[in-house]
C-alpha cells in the first residue's frame, strides 16, 4: 500500500541524527524522481545461439512461481532476462527472452508481487551510477522510473506487498541544487557519520522514495541520508505502515524502522554487512526478523519484537545461528514465516529451510556457492548459485526435493573453452608471522603431479572484506591453462572468519595485512607447492592496492604484478573518490586529515623507489570508486624508475569489468604478461 504524499506531521529529529544539531545546515534533499517512458528496447527476443559461454544470476520470479526474471551475459553484456522455472521449453534455453536489449549492464532485479512489473538497475556506461528501470514481463511499457536526472544515481529497494510501490534510493552529488519533495522526511545521519577531512561539504545525499510505476501516485518520502551510500529500504509491512530501512557505513551498518505516515524512526540493531537484504516484516508487523552480528562474531538470524508504532519491544532473541558461520543470506518464502538461510561456512555455502516451529531442513547443493535466495510463488524458491566447475546459474527448489536447474542456464560443458575440465581447487591453511590462521584455495594447473614446485600467481581479492569463494572464475582458469597455478588466500581483513578477524586490519593494522601477503607466499614455497624464483601477485580494487604494496613492501618475493583498479596513494584515492565511498573508506583506512601520516606510510607511491619488478596496471575509464588516475601515476612513476610497466585501460567499464570483450581482453594481457614473466 502507497502512502499518501505528505501523510502526518513531520516530527523533530532526534540529536543524534539532525546535522542541524550539529551546527550544520542540512543539505538539500535529492528530487523526487520523476517518470521517464522510453521506447520498447528493440531487437530480438528469442536468445539465439549465445555469443559467450553464459552465466546467469540474480533470479527473481513471479508470483506464480512459474517465471523467472534474471540477469544473463549469454550476449556479451549483463541484460534483463526472462525464463520459465520448470523445466519446459528446450533443454538449450531457446524459451528464455530478452526483456531489455539496451547496452547497458544490469545490475539487480526484482519482479513485483502483483505480477505487473519488472524491475531492474542498470549502469549506464558500466560506471558506478544507476538507474532504476520498470518492464512490463512482456517487453513492454519500459521506463526510468529513479536515477534519470543528471548527475544522480539510483538503485532498488523493496517492493510494497500488494505491488503498489517500489521503493528507491536516489543519491544526489553534493553542491547543485536538488529540491526534494515537500514535507521533510527522516534524517538518518549527522553526527554518526562526519565529514570526511578535506572533503567536508561534499557529501552525498541521499533520499528512499515509494514510487509508483504506473505514475499514478506522487513518490512518497521514506528516509534520508548524508555521506555513506547504503540507504536501502528493505521491507514494508502489508499494511505500509513501518519500512525497515538499511543505514550506515560499512562495519557500521544498522537496521532503522521508519514510521511511513509520520516519518519516525527508530534504530533497531547493527546488521552485517555483504548482502543488502537484511531482514523482514513477520506478516502482522509485531515482529522482525534480522541477519545481524550484534554482539556476535558471526552473523545469525536474531528476531526482536515491536510495538505497535515500531519501537523495539524488548531484547532480540536469537532464533538461528552457528559458532563459527555467518548467515550470509537470508529470504523468506510466500508464508512469510518459513526462512531460508545460507550459512558461510570457510567459503562453500550450506542452505537450509527454517520452519515457523524452527526446525530445520537441510539442502543438498549441486555447487559450493549460493549467491541469491527468492521466493518461488507459493512453494519453493529460486537460487543463484555458482561453483567451481560451473558458471553462475538459476536453480529452481521446490517445496519438497533439492534444486533443479533451469533449462537456461548454463551447461557444465560450457564452463571451460578447448573442452578442458574446470579445476576443483583444494582449501589451503596457512600461518602468519603473528601466528593467524589464514585460508585460501590452492589451484593446481592440469597435468601437474602434487609436490612439484611450480610457477605460481598469488590473486588478492578485494574489499577488503570480501572474501575468496570456491566459485568458477575466468581469469584463474586462463593461468591454469598456461600452466601457471593460482592461490587465492584471505588475509586479515576478509570477512567469513568472524568480526575480530574482519577488523584486524583496521587502521595501522593494514601493515599486518601486507606481512600477511608475504607470509603466504613464504608458504607456499615452504609446502613445496610454488617455486620461489617463480611467483606474482595480482588482486582488483583493495587487491589492487594490496598487490602494488606486496611488490614494494617486498620486492625480492615476487617477478612481477598485475594490479587492477587498485590505489596506489591514499591522499589522491581519497581526494578523487566519490563522496559517500570516501566516508565509507575512512573507518577501513583512516581519516584522510586525521590519520593522514598513516596513509601515506601505508601508500605504495611512498615507497615507489622500493620497486625492482615489471608491472601491469589495468583499470576502467569509468572509474569514480578507483580513479583511473591511481593507475596511472603507479605506472609512471615506474617508468620513470627504468622498470618495465603498461597500463590497459578498458573502455566503456567502471570498478567492474562487465562486457564479455573487455573480459577476454582482461584475461589475455594479463595472462600473457604473467606467462612472460614466470616461465619466459
Amino acid at each position: 500500500m502507497l502512502p499518501a504524499a505528505g501523510q502526518g506531521p513531520v516530527p523533530p529529529a532526534s540529536p543524534a541524527v539532525a546535522p542541524a544539531a550539529l551546527g550544520r545546515t542540512p543539505p538539500a534533499l535529492p528530487a523526487a524522481p520523476v517518470l521517464v517512458p522510453l521506447a520498447d528496447a528493440a531487437g530480438p527476443r528469442t536468445p539465439g545461439r549465445p555469443a559467450v559461454p553464459h552465466g546467469c544470476w540474480y533470479p527473481s520470479a513471479d508470483p506464480a512461481g512459474e517465471w523467472v526474471a534474471y540477469i544473463c551475459d549469454r550476449g556479451g553484456v549483463p541484460q534483463l532476462w526472462t525464463g520459465p522455472a520448470g523445466g519446459g521449453g528446450g533443454g538449450d534455453g531457446s524459451t528464455a527472452r530478452l526483456l531489455d536489449t539496451g547496452p547497458d549492464p544490469v545490475t539487480e532485479v526484482s519482479w513485483s508481487p502483483d505480477g505487473r512489473w519488472i524491475a531492474y538497475t542498470a549502469v549506464p556506461g558500466g560506471g558506478e551510477h544507476g538507474q532504476v528501470l520498470c518492464v512490463r514481463p512482456d517487453g513492454t511499457g519500459r521506463r526510468i522510473v529513479a536515477g534519470a536526472d543528471p548527475g544522480t544515481s539510483a538503485y532498488l529497494g523493496c517492493w510494497a506487498r500488494d505491488g503498489s510501490a517500489l521503493a528507491v534510493t536516489v543519491a544526489a552529488p553534493p553542491g547543485g541544487p536538488a529540491p526534494g519533495p515537500g514535507g521533510g522526511g527522516t534524517a538518518l545521519g549527522g553526527a554518526l557519520h562526519g565529514d570526511v577531512g578535506h572533503r567536508a561539504g561534499t557529501r552525498d545525499r541521499l533520499a528512499a522514495f515509494l514510487v509508483d510505476p504506473d505514475g499514478g501516485t506522487a513518490p512518497v518520502l521514506v528516509a534520508t541520508e548524508t555521506g555513506a551510500a547504503t540507504l536501502r529500504v528493505c521491507d514494508l509491512t502489508p499494511d505500509g505502515r513501518l519500512a525497515l530501512v538499511r543505514r550506515g557505513p560499512r562495519a557500521r551498518r544498522e537496521a532503522v524502522v521508519v514510521r511511513t505516515a509520520g516519518l519516525e524512526s527508530h534504530p533497531v540493531l547493527r546488521v552485517a554487512d555483504g548482502d543488502p537484504w537484511i531482514g523482514r516484516f513477520a506478516p502482522d508487523g509485531r515482529r522482525l526478523w534480522l541477519r545481524s552480528d550484534e554482539g556476535r562474531e558471526f552473523a545469525a538470524l536474531l528476531a526482536l519484537e515491536l510495538d505497535g508504532d515500531g519501537r523495539p519491544a524488548g531484547r532480540p532473541e536469537l532464533v538461528a545461528g552457528r559458532p563459527a558461520a555467518d548467515l550470509e543470506l537470508l529470504a523468506f518464502l510466500a508464508d512469510g514465516r518459513t526462512a531460508a538461510l545460507t550459512w558461510n561456512v570457510r567459503g562453500a555455502s550450506e542452505l537450509e529451510l527454517l520452519d515457523p516451529a524452527g526446525a530445520g531442513r537441510p539442502v543438498e547443493l549441486p555447487h559450493e556457492v549460493v549467491t541469491r535466495i527468492a521466493r518461488g510463488g507459493p512453494a519453493g524458491a529460486v537460487l543463484g548459485l555458482s561453483g567451481s566447475r560451473r558458471r553462475p546459474g538459476v536453480w529452481w527448489l521446490p517445496e519438497a526435493g533439492g534444486p533443479a536447474r533451469t533449462p537456461w542456464s548454463s551447461r557444465d560443458a560450457d564452463v571451460v573453452a578447448g573442452g578442458r575440465p574446470p579445476v576443483r581447487p583444494e582449501p589451503l591453511r596457512l600461518t602468519a608471522r603473528d601466528g593467524l590462521e589464514l585460508g585460501g584455495w590452492y589451484y593446481r594447473a592440469p597435468g601437474r603431479a602434487p609436490g612439484v614446485p611450480a610457477p605460481c600467481v598469488v590473486h588478492l581479492h578485494g574489499g577488503p572484506e570480501e572474501q575468496e569463494r570456491p566459485v568458477f572464475e575466468p581469469l584463474f582458469h586462463e593461468l591454469l591453462g598456461r600452466g601457471l597455478d593460482v592461490f587465492a588466500p584471505d588475509v586479515r581483513g576478509s570477512s567469513g572468519y568472524g568480526r575480530s578477524f574482519t577488523d584486524a586490519d583496521l587502521g595501522a593494522g593494514r601493515f599486518a595485512a601486507i606481512e600477511d601477503v608475504a607470509d603466504c607466499a613464504a608458504g607456499l614455497v615452504l609446502t613445496g607447492r610454488a617455486d620461489p624464483a617463480r611467483l606474482a601477485v595480482t588482486g582488483r580494487s583493495y587487491g589492487g592496492y594490496l598487490t602494488m604494496a606486496s611488490l614494494v613492501w617486498h620486492p625480492e618475493l615476487f617477478r612481477t604484478g598485475v594490479a587492477v583498479c587498485g590505489m596506489s596513494d591514499f591522499a589522491t584515492f581519497f581526494a578523487g573518490t566519490e563522496p559517500w565511498i570516501a566516508e565509507s573508506a575512512a573507518h577501513k583506512y583512516g581519516h584522510p586529515e586525521h590519520d593522514r601520516e598513516l596513509l601515506r606510510a601505508l601508500s605504495p607511491m611512498s615507497r615507489i623507489d622500493a620497486l625492482r619488478v615489471p608491472l601491469l596496471a589495468v583499470h576502467g575509464e569509468h572509474d569514480t570508486n578507483v580513479p583511473p588516475g591511481e593507475s596511472e601515476q603507479f605506472v609512471r612513476a615506474a617508468r620513470e624508475r627504468g622498470h618495465p610497466a603498461e597500463l590497459l585501460t578498458l573502455r566503456d567499464e567502471g570498478h567492474d569489468f562487465l562486457r564479455a570483450e573487455n573480459r577476454r581482453l582482461f584475461r589475455r594481457t594479463a595472462g600473457d604478461w604473467l606467462e612472460r614473466y614466470l616461465t619466459g
